[in-house]
C-alpha cells in the first residue's frame, strides 16, 4: 500500500512538471510555458526600452500562444518606455507593470478581460489610457499613483471599480463613469486633486468610503438618485466644492462624508425627511456661511436637527421637488486647415482644453527610430454653470504625396505630404484631407487583422462605418500609411 502511494505521488509530480516549465529568454522576453494548453505567459525579468510581445513563440520546435502577462512581469522596470501587447493576451496579472515610471503610452488590446490588482501601480509617466470594452472589472489599486494620467476612458463593459483603483491620479481632470458601473470601491479616486468634472451615473448604488476624498479640484457635485447611503469620508477634503446636490433617495450620511469641504456655499438637499446623519458629516466645512436648500414641508425639521441646523441660512427649495438640471457643454468640433488646428464649441462662453500627444517625441534606444508623424488630439469644453463636455478626439497625420527625388543631391529626399484628420463617433470614422485630388483607398482593420470597413477618399471628406465598439482599436490604412486609433 505504501509503495502504491509513492507511485501515485510520483505520477502526480510528473503530470505537474508536464503542465508548466520555465523557458529560456526568447528574443529578450522571459516566458513561462504551459505544455498542456500550449500557451505562454510573460514572466519577471529586467526589461528596458521598447518591448514588443509577440502573439506566439516557438519553444522546443512547438508553437505557444502568448495569452497572459504574469504577475510582476515588468515590476520596477523603470527603464521600460513603451510596450506592444498582442491581441492574444487576455489577462494582465497583478503588479504586472508596478513601478514602470518610464512607461509613457500603452494600448491595451480588446482581447483583455481583466486587469489585476496593482497592475499599473505608480506608472507615473503614463499620460493617457483607453481601457477596451472587453474589460469587465478593474482590480484593486490597478492604476493607483499614475499621477501623469490626464485622460481616461472607462468602457461601458465595466461593472465594478475596485478599491484604490485610480487613487493618486492627480493629473486626471475630468471623469465620466459609465452607466454599467454599480459600485465604486473604497478610495477608488482618492486624492485625484486635478479632477474638476465628475459624472456619477444613476446605476451606482453605493459609493465606498473615501471614494473621492481629496478631490480638491471638484467645484460642483450631483449625487445620483440611485444612491441610498453616503459612506464615511466619501467626499472629505473636497476643498473646492461650492455646490452639492443630495437626492431624496439618500437615507444615511455617515461620519465625515463632507469633512473639510471648506468652500461649500450651497447644498441642495431633496430628502423629504431629515436623514440619519453623523454629527461629523460636515466637520470642518464653513456651514455658517453656506445655504441649505430643503423641501418646504421639512424646513423646520432641518432647522432643529444638527448638523443641518449649523447652516447659516436654511431656505425652502424653489422650482418644485426635482433637482436642478445642469446642462453639459456642447462637444467641441476639431478641424485642420492651412497648417492650423482649430477647435470650437457652440456653448456660449466655453473654453476648449486641448491635449496633443506626439508619439514621436520620446526617448529611443537602438539604431532605428520609427517616425509616424502622427498626433493624437483630445478636446473638451468647459464653461461656468455647465458640466464639462464629452471628450472629442481626432488623429492628425500626414501621408506621402508625389515624392520627388530627381535631381536631389541631399541624402534626405524631399517628399510632399498632405494632412489627414481622422475622427470617430459611434463607430463611424470621418476622414478629411486638404487638397485631395487623387482617389485614395481607405481600409479599416481590427486587431485580429479582419477588415471592418472599406471606402475611398475621393474628395476632401469621406466616412466609413467600422461596426466596431467604443474602446476598440482600429488600424486605419490610408494608401500605404497605417494609423492605429481608438474607436469612439
Amino acid at each position: 500500500m505504501k509503495h502504491l502511494n509513492i507511485t501515485m505521488l510520483l505520477l502526480v509530480l510528473l503530470s505537474m512538471m508536464d503542465i508548466k516549465v520555465n523557458a529560456s529568454i526568447i528574443d529578450g522576453i522571459n516566458y513561462s510555458i504551459n505544455n498542456k494548453n500550449k500557451t505562454a505567459s510573460v514572466v519577471e525579468s529586467s526589461y528596458t526600452g521598447h518591448i514588443s510581445i509577440p502573439e506566439s513563440i516557438e519553444y522546443n520546435g512547438e508553437k505557444y500562444d502568448v495569452t497572459s502577462i504574469g504577475a510582476g512581469a515588468f515590476r520596477h522596470c523603470s527603464g521600460l518606455t513603451s510596450l506592444t501587447i498582442p491581441s492574444s493576451v487576455t489577462t494582465i496579472g497583478g503588479s504586472a507593470f508596478y513601478g514602470c515610471s518610464g512607461l509613457t503610452s500603452l494600448t491595451i488590446p480588446s482581447s483583455v478581460t481583466s486587469i489585476g490588482t496593482s497592475a499599473f501601480f505608480d506608472c507615473s509617466g503614463l499620460t493617457s489610457l483607453t481601457i477596451p470594452s472587453s474589460v469587465t472589472s478593474i482590480g484593486e489599486s490597478a492604476f493607483s499613483g499614475c499621477s501623469g494620467l490626464t485622460s481616461l476612458t472607462i468602457p461601458s463593459s465595466v461593472t465594478t471599480i475596485g478599491r484604490y483603483a485610480f487613487s493618486g491620479c492627480s493629473g486626471l481632470t475630468s471623469l465620466t463613469i459609465p452607466s454599467s458601473v454599480t459600485s465604486i470601491g473604497t478610495s477608488a479616486f482618492f486624492d485625484c486633486s486635478g479632477l474638476t468634472s465628475l459624472t456619477i451615473p444613476s446605476s451606482v448604488t453605493s459609493i465606498g468610503e473615501s471614494a473621492f476624498s481629496g478631490c480638491s479640484g471638484l467645484t460642483s457635485l450631483t449625487i445620483p438618485s440611485s444612491v441610498t447611503t453616503i459612506d464615511g469620508y466619501a467626499f472629505s477634503g473636497c476643498s473646492g466644492l461650492t455646490s452639492l446636490t443630495i437626492p431624496k433617495s439618500v437615507k444615511v450620511i455617515y461620519n465625515n462624508s463632507f469633512e473639510d469641504c471648506t468652500s461649500l456655499r450651497d447644498v441642495y438637499c431633496y430628502i423629504e425627511s431629515v436623514p440619519t446623519t453623523s454629527a461629523s458629516a460636515f466637520q470642518g466645512a464653513s456651514l455658517s456661511t453656506a445655504t441649505l436648500h430643503v423641501p418646504t414641508h421639512a424646513l423646520m425639521d432641518y432647522k432643529n436637527i444638527a448638523p443641518w441646523s449649523n447652516f447659516g441660512n436654511i431656505v425652502a427649495l424653489s422650482g418644485g421637488e426635482n433637482p436642478p438640471t445642469v446642462k453639459k457643454c456642447a462637444t467641441p468640433s476639431i478641424s485642420y486647415t492651412k497648417g492650423k488646428l482649430s477647435v470650437k464649441c457652440s456653448t456660449k462662453g466655453a473654453s476648449c482644453i486641448t491635449t496633443i500627444t506626439d508619439t514621436d517625441i520620446k526617448t529611443h534606444s537602438g539604431n532605428e527610430i520609427d517616425l509616424t508623424v502622427t498626433y493624437d488630439i483630445k478636446v473638451y469644453a468647459t464653461a461656468a454653470g455647465y458640466e464639462n463636455s464629452d471628450m472629442a478626439t481626432a488623429t492628425l497625420c500626414w501621408i506621402d504625396s508625389n515624392p520627388r527625388t530627381e535631381g536631389i543631391t541631399n541624402p534626405i529626399a524631399k517628399v510632399e505630404a498632405r494632412p489627414i484628420l481622422i475622427q470617430s463617433q459611434n463607430g463611424v470614422l470621418t476622414i478629411s484631407s486638404e487638397g485631395n485630388t487623387e482617389p485614395t483607398p481607405v481600409r479599416v482593420y481590427n486587431t485580429a487583422g479582419q477588415m471592418t470597413g472599406l471606402t475611398s477618399l475621393t474628395g476632401e471628406m469621406t466616412s466609413v462605418n467600422t461596426n466596431m465598439n467604443s474602446g476598440d482599436i482600429a488600424i486605419v490604412k490610408i494608401g500605404e500609411k497605417s494609423i492605429k486609433m481608438v474607436v469612439k
